[in-house]
Parts: structure tokens; C-alpha cells; sequence
């Protein structure tokens, strides 16, 4: 067999980003803002998993606020402004902001919103934008309202409710719109002691109101999400798929019980599951549905079939007794699914429902678990972190290849922005922010600018992250230069750069190509703290022929490879590419500078 590999390439020309959202998102939502900013969990499938790119794991810059409020929701429509639901600390009421992206100074005054006297999360934390830019959510005393702002001609901002619609359920949780744009809604409890929690919708086509009460005791404590197979609800015994039915009637399509142990566990928000059901998939996106339960004293992961609820398997969630715990929705997405230990967290007492937890305490330590659907359809964990302590629900954009997240060092109260590599589960950068409770992320989720700004909400208000225009960005490396100038070792500038040269003097290692297996791996020095650069490795078996990118792992994992030192603002990334029948294989690494 004949191998040719053409380790670099050079194009002035813009250069579009690798499409992975097709394989390994489900559809975009046409009732929602942009996937990746319109929900708290990335998108209708509540993947917390984006095609934005992030700050990256190079040098960033942090800039907090301090609003006097805790900000679980925070979301960008179409025009690039940041929706947030906050809730103040002095009296606990939930206010709608408009912020600027850039320095989250306000644009309009908050609208202040009913505080509700059943749950912490109802009243509007559980919200979405539409795709009209205005946020949806169901208030304290059961409206379904819209959200709207405006910009007056003298450039003032004003937030305004442009719709406002009773549906009967002033008790909601979790909030989405289905593929057909009817608004799917869960409340917290049952109208009555006994009776179950509701899940319901609203048709703006025909005005009704549809519900279904769950059986007796059960109640919902998280989000909802929906697919185009239908609306998952994860109560307090049970998994559920829903789809709207004839006559404005909910239809259950499958209801899938999980052990939900003797107890809420310290570090949980409620008594069961402490995940919002998060849809994810290889193929369409959303074949399968993971949640976890609350199994005592080891919490499993679990994978069902989207299509009939059937259980793909089981994983032990990390450590019995020492960080078995979540109270968190799973990074999903293609055929991985990632989760925290948040066993031990202390949440504000105010927030745990019942008071009692079952043991009464733990010591927070943390941990993250990665765990794949094989293709034979079996569960495997890749790996475990069992060190991290993730004070924040991970995010993940697959554009970087990296997790975000903020994590505590619980003997001295200091907070840290860091990046985690999600092939092996190692922190790859740690930035502090910040000490003591003002500036605790209470496991909330942050949300990824399409600039590659990640916003993250703490107990007093939002922080900024930002990647630091460095000095060897490749105008500072090589000022004046053309990037397809070259060198006196042949190699262009930009290519120089990228590998991680600083000047055009410098030896930089090129990339290396073996075969492994039944396959054939490409090793490369990669920049990742310039986010101007764009470039992907891409394949093909005709040179006359037209070239494919990566799409399985797009952005490489982090090489095993004993390579020398890697330059500050690199790493060494492998990428592989199965030969499969094949005779040849060519693979080139392209690299741009728009």
C-alpha cells in the first residue's frame, strides 16, 4: 500500500469552519434562537455542547460584575445581545436583563418579574429565545409571555412583554418548544399533595392548553428538551417520551423507571435524578436519551433508545460514597456523553428540596466521566478524572475540541477558568478568577459567544472570558510579513507560525505520519492560542479529486506522542483517519488566516 501525506498547505482565502453540527447535533430547532445560545443547555436536545468556538486554553482575560444577583440564564439571539434571568439576592425575584456583550454594562432597565412561592427554579430561570430574538418563558402566576427589545431612535434599549397568554400552570420548570412550534412545558409539583407533576403544551395555532399529570408523587425538578422524536421529561422516578397527541391530548410514548435510592444525596438539588434528559447521536443526533439516577451508593449513568425507550446499559458514575453524585445535565453529543460529580456540593440550603439529605454531608471532590456508545451498542468509559473539582456544569464546543468549566480549590475558596481535553479527560489550562462566595458559579452552565466570548453566571453576577490577543499572534511574530511569504527553509510564514515558530528564524517540527492499525495517523504541532487561525486536516484516495475534512474528531486529541517540547501556545494533537478498503489515502493539514 502507498501512503502520501502533505503535511502543509497554504490558502488566503477564507476558510469555513469543519461542519460537524450535521453528524452530531440534532436539527436546529425553527421555533428557537441560534443553537448553541437560545436555552441553558445549548439547544432544544440540551446537548450543553456547541459548535461555537471558545476562548480556548491559551493566555484569557476575565472580567466579572457585580449585580447583587445570581445568573443561571444566559443567552444571545441573532443580534448578538445577551438575554440573562437573574434573581436577586435580597429578595430572591427573578429579573429579565439586557446586557452588552462586550462590557455587560445594562442596555435597558431590568424587568423585574413575580418571584414564585413553590420552586427555586420556577418563574422564568427555565426560559429559551425564540426565533424572533424574544425570550419565552411562563412567570409565577402561569403566563406564557414573550420577551421582546427594542432600541429606541435615540439609541436607548427597552425590554417589553409583547405577549401574555394564561395557561393555567403556575408551577413551570422546565420550558421548550417541539419541531412544530407548539411551547412544551413541566411544572415542579402536582395541584395537590398527592398528585403528580404536570407536563403539558401550548398550541399558538389553535390557543389551548394541553396537560398530562404524571402518576401520584412525582415530581420534575430539571429542564425539559425535545428532538424531532419528541419531548424527554425526567421526573423524580421516571424517564418519559412525549409527542402531542389528537384533541389537545399529551401522548406518553414510552415511560422508562429509574432507581432513585433512599434519598436526595448531598450535592443534589432534589430526591432523584439530578440530569435533564439530554438527546444525543452519531447519526441523526438523537437516537439515543442519558439521564442519571440516583442509585445509593453508586449513581449509574444511563443510555435509553430514543425510539422506544429501550435501555442501551448501564456505567457506574465514578466513586461510590466519595463522588457518586450529579446534579447536573451531561455534555451529549455524537456518540459521547460526559458528566460531573457534584456529589458534596454545598448548594444554598434554601435551594435543596427535601432539607434532608441522605448521608446528612461529604466533602466536595469532584470528578467528570466520559462514556461512549460503542458501535456494537455498548457502553464503554473512556476515562474518569476523579480531581477536578467543577464548581460550574461543563460546556463543550467542538469546534476547540474542549470542555469548559470553573473549578474550586476547596481549602482556599479560589475559582479557576479551565479547559479540559475531552479525549482524555486531562486539565489543560487553569485560570483564577477570583476567591470566596461572590464569585462561586453554583453549578451553573456558561454559554459561548459566536465570537468565542464565554459568559458564565456566579452567585453576584456574570463573568467574561475572553483569549488575550497575545504578542505572538502573527502580526507581533512576524510584523510586516506576509503570511505566504517564505522563508529561508521553504516553509511559509504562516505555516512557520502555526507549528509554533515566533520569528522567521525559527526550526519548527513538522507533522509525522504512520500507520496504526487499520489506520492512519497524522501528528501534528498545533497553535491554539491564536483564534484568528483556522484549519482542519482533511483526506482523500484520488489526488484528482476533491478533498474530505475530519469529521471524527475534527480538532485531533491530545497526542501520547513523545515529540520534544511542544512551544508555548501549541500543543501535539494526533489525527486519524481509518484506511478502511482503500488502496491509498492522502492527508493534508490546511491552515488559514482570514
Amino acid at each position: 500500500m502507498s501512503v502520501y501525506a502533505r503535511v502543509f498547505f497554504l490558502t488566503i482565502a477564507f476558510l469555513l469552519a469543519v461542519d460537524v453540527s450535521a453528524q452530531t447535533f440534532p436539527p436546529a430547532n425553527p421555533f428557537m434562537g441560534p443553537p448553541g445560545t437560545s436555552t441553558m443547555h445549548a439547544n432544544a436536545a440540551s446537548s450543553d455542547a456547541t459548535t461555537n468556538p471558545g476562548p480556548g486554553s491559551g493566555q484569557v482575560s476575565i472580567i466579572a460584575t457585580n449585580y447583587g444577583a445570581v445568573f443561571p440564564t444566559i443567552m444571545m439571539g441573532s443580534d448578538g445581545l445577551i438575554v440573562a434571568v437573574a434573581t436577586k439576592i435580597e429578595n430572591r425575584t427573578p429579573y429579565v436583563y439586557l446586557l452588552n456583550p462586550t462590557n455587560l454594562n445594562t442596555l435597558a432597565p431590568p424587568l423585574e418579574l413575580i418571584r414564585s412561592t413553590t420552586s427555586e427554579l420556577a418563574g422564568g430561570i427555565y426560559s429559551y429565545l425564540d426565533n424572533s430574538n424574544c425570550l419565552v418563558l411562563v412567570n409565577a402566576h402561569g403566563y406564557l409571555q414573550r420577551i421582546s427589545h427594542t432600541q429606541a431612535s435615540n439609541g436607548s434599549w427597552t425590554l417589553s412583554t409583547n405577549s401574555s397568554v394564561q395557561i393555567g400552570y403556575p408551577d413551570v420548570v422546565g420550558l421548550v418548544p417541539d419541531y412544530q412550534g407548539r411551547v412544551w412545558f413541566a411544572t415542579a409539583q402536582g395541584s395537590s399533595t398527592n398528585s403528580g407533576a404536570v407536563v403539558g403544551y401550548y398550541d399558538p395555532t389553535t390557543t389551548n392548553t394541553a396537560a398530562f399529570t404524571l402518576p401520584n408523587g412525582e415530581q420534575i425538578a430539571n429542564s425539559i428538551s425535545s428532538s424531532p422524536a419528541g419531548v424527554a421529561v425526567a421526573s423524580t422516578a421516571a424517564l418519559y417520551l412525549f409527542q402531542a397527541g389528537t384533541n389537545d391530548v399529551p401522548v406518553q410514548l414510552w415511560r422508562q423507571s429509574y432507581t432513585n435510592g433512599p434519598g436526595r444525596k448531598p450535592g443534589q438539588l432534589s430526591w432523584g435524578t439530578g440530569a435533564t434528559p439530554s438527546f444525543f447521536g452519531p447519526a441523526t443526533g438523537y437516537e439515543y436519551l442519558t439521564i442519571t439516577d440516583n442509585a445509593a451508593p453508586q449513581e449509574n449513568i444511563l443510555v435509553f433508545q430514543t425510539s422506544s425507550g429501550t435501555p442501551v446499559g448501564s456505567v457506574p458514575l465514578l466513586t461510590a460514597g466519595v463522588n457518586s453524585g450529579n446534579e447536573d445535565a451531561a455534555i451529549a453529543v455524537g456518540n459521547s456523553i460526559y458528566y460531573p460529580s457534584t456529589y458534596g456540593y454545598p448548594y444554598p440550603k434554601s435551594a435543596e428540596n427535601p432539607t434532608n439529605s441522605v448521608p446528612e454531608s461529604a466533602p466536595f471532590v469532584g470528578g467528570m466521566q466520559r462514556v461512549d456508545v460503542l458501535t456494537n451498542g455498548t457502553l464503554q468509559t473512556i476515562w474518569t478524572n476523579n480531581t477536578t473539582a467543577s464548581a460550574a456544569e461543563p460546556r463543550m464546543s467542538v469546534r476547540d475540541n474542549l470542555i469548559y468549566t470553573v473549578s474550586v480549590d476547596t481549602n482556599t475558596s479560589t475559582y479557576s477558568f479551565i479547559t479540559i481535553d475531552p479525549g482524555t479527560g486531562a486539565v489543560l489550562s487553569s485560570t483564577p478568577y477570583g476567591t470566596g462566595w461572590q464569585n462561586n458559579p453554583l453549578q451553573m452552565v456558561s454559554m459561548i459567544s459566536p465570537d468565542g466570548v464565554l459568559y458564565q453566571g456566579t452567585e453576584s453576577g456574570l463573568i467574561r472570558v475572553q483569549a488575550v490577543p497575545l504578542s505572538s499572534t502573527y502580526a507581533g511574530s512576524f510584523p510586516g510579513l506576509a503570511p505566504n511569504g517564505v522563508g529561508a527553509d521553504g516553509l511559509p510564514y504562516l505555516i512557520k507560525y502555526f507549528h509554533g515558530g515566533t520569528n522567521t528564524n525559527s526550526s519548527v517540527t513538522l507533522p509525522t505520519v504512520e500507520m496504526q492499525a487499520d489506520r492512519l495517523i497524522l501528528t501534528a504541532v498545533v497553535r491554539t492560542n491564536d483564534t484568528n487561525l483556522l484549519w482542519e486536516v482533511q483526506f482523500t484516495t484520488d489526488l484528482a479529486s476533491g478533498w474530505t475534512p475530519l469529521t471524527n474528531n475534527p480538532q485531533g486529541i491530545l497526542s501520547s506522542h513523545i515529540h520534544g517540547t511542544v512551544p508555548t501556545g501549541c500543543q501535539l494533537r494526533d489525527f486519524a483517519v481509518p484506511q478502511g478498503s482503500d488502496p491509498k489515502k492522502f492527508l493534508r493539514l490546511k491552515v488559514t488566516q482570514p
